[in-house]
C-alpha cells in the first residue's frame, strides 16, 4: 500500500506538469490502461466472457462514462487550483457514495453524519481561502468536487459491474469507454490527442505507470487481503502525499489558511469510510 499510496500522490504534481490538453492526458492514460490489461483478459480470464450478454455490461459502460466525466472535471481544476486543494477536494468520493446511499434508503451511522458535515466545512473552508486567491481557484475548487461526484459515479456502477464480470473485463470495458467519451470530446472542443513534446509524452508515461499500474492496480491487489476500509482508508494519504510532491516538483505550497480545512476534509472522509461500509473500490479515481 506504501508503493500505492506513493504512485498516487504523484499523479496531480505530475499532470500539473503537463503542457498538453487535459483531454489528451485522460485519453491515453485510460487507452493505455485498457491495452495493458486486454492481454490478461484475453488469456487468464477468457473465460469469464462465456455466457455474457451485451446488457451485462451496461454498468461497466456507465462508469466508463463516469470515468470520462471525473477526468474532464477533475484534470483542468490541477491548473487552477493548487494541487493540494484540488486532491483534498476529488478525495472527498466517499461522502458523494454514502449521501447516494441515503438518497436511495439507506440509514446513516451518527457517525457518518458527524464526517459528512466536518468535510463539507473542510472543503468551504479551502473555497474560503481561494475566494481571496482569485476566481479562478474557486472555479478550481469546484471542478474537483464535480470531479468527485463523477468518481462517486463511477464506483458505484464499477462496483455494480463486478459482481457479473471479473476485474480484467470491467477495467477494459470501462476504460475504453472513457477513452472513447474523452476522444469524442477533445474531437468537438478542437483539442489534439497528439503533436506534444518529447517532455509532455514521458510524463503521460509517468503517470500512467506511476498512477495507474504503481498506484491503481496495487491497490486492487491488496483490496482482498487488507479490505476495502483499510484501503479507502489508506487513499486519503494521497492528500499529504501530493502535497509533499506538488512543494518539491512544482515549488507550490498551498495558502497556511487553506491547510486546517484540508486537514478536515481528511479527517470527515475517513470518519465516513470507517463508519460505513465502503463500495468495493473500482479502482481509485485520481
Amino acid at each position: 500500500m506504501g508503493v500505492a499510496v506513493f504512485g498516487i500522490s504523484l499523479s496531480g504534481p505530475l499532470t500539473a506538469l503537463v503542457a498538453a490538453p487535459f483531454l489528451a492526458i485522460a485519453f491515453w492514460r485510460n487507452a493505455a490502461g485498457a491495452a495493458l490489461l486486454l492481454p490478461v483478459l484475453a488469456t487468464r480470464e477468457r473465460g469469464t466472457l462465456t455466457g455474457l450478454r451485451p446488457r451485462d455490461l451496461t454498468s461497466s459502460v456507465v462508469a466508463g462514462l463516469f470515468l470520462a466525466g471525473h477526468f474532464a472535471a477533475w484534470l483542468p481544476s490541477l491548473s487552477m487550483t493548487t494541487v493540494a486543494a484540488s486532491i483534498a477536494l476529488v478525495t472527498t468520493t466517499p461522502v458523494w457514495t454514502a449521501l447516494a446511499a441515503r438518497i436511495s434508503g439507506v440509514r446513516l451511522p451518527a457517525q457518518v453524519w458527524w464526517g459528512l458535515v466536518l468535510a463539507v466545512v473542510g472543503a468551504a473552508l479551502i473555497a474560503g481561502v481561494d475566494v481571496t486567491v482569485s476566481l479562478e481557484a474557486l472555479a478550481g475548487d469546484g471542478l474537483a468536487t464535480l470531479g468527485a461526484i463523477c468518481a462517486g459515479g463511477y464506483v458505484l456502477a464499477g462496483a455494480r459491474a463486478r459482481q457479473r464480470l471479473a476485474t480484467s473485463a470491467y477495467t477494459v470495458v470501462c476504460y475504453s469507454v472513457c477513452a472513447a467519451a474523452v476522444a469524442l470530446a477533445a474531437l468537438v472542443a478542437g483539442m489534439p490527442l497528439t503533436g506534444f513534446s518529447a517532455r509532455d509524452w514521458w510524463l503521460i508515461l509517468a503517470i500512467t505507470v506511476c498512477a495507474q499500474l504503481l498506484g491503481h492496480t496495487v491497490l486492487n491487489l491488496v483490496l482482498s487481503s487488507v479490505g476495502p476500509t483499510v484501503v479507502s482508508l489508506a487513499v486519503l494519504l494521497e492528500v499529504p502525499g501530493s502535497l509533499l510532491v506538488a512543494l518539491v516538483l512544482l515549488h507550490q505550497l498551498p495558502p497556511l489558511l487553506a491547510l486546517p480545512g484540508m486537514a478536515a476534509v481528511v479527517v470527515g472522509v475517513g470518519l465516513v469510510v470507517r463508519a460505513s461500509r465502503p463500495v468495493t473500490l473500482a479502482e481509485p479515481a485520481t
